[in-house]
């Protein structure tokens, strides 16, 4: 049997990142090609393992992760009164 995982690299490793199909967003901290099986026969998956805002990790699918953007931020526009 082969080992149950490797790391693989992200070009978003260690950035803010949202999970589309929860919509949590955190810090990707690894991505991990991982043997889910929990069965004789191999399963191979590419796991996105993020930390939220309360520290705690979860894991998704590597392709539901996107970058998290900060909303613009909204400019007073109107004229000074002064």
């Amino acid at each position: 049997m082969s080992e149950q995982y490797e790391y693989v690299p992200h070009r978003l490793l260690r950035r803010r990142v949202r999970d589309i199909a929860s919509g949590v967003e955190g810090v990707l901290m690894a991505v991990v090609n991982e043997n889910v099986s929990d069965t004789g026969t191999e399963r191979w998956m590419e796991l996105a393992y993020i930390r939220d805002r309360s520290n705690r990790e979860f894991t998704t699918a590597v392709a539901n992760v996107v970058p998290a953007y900060d909303p613009p931020h909204t400019r007073d526009t109107s004229p000074s009164r002064g």
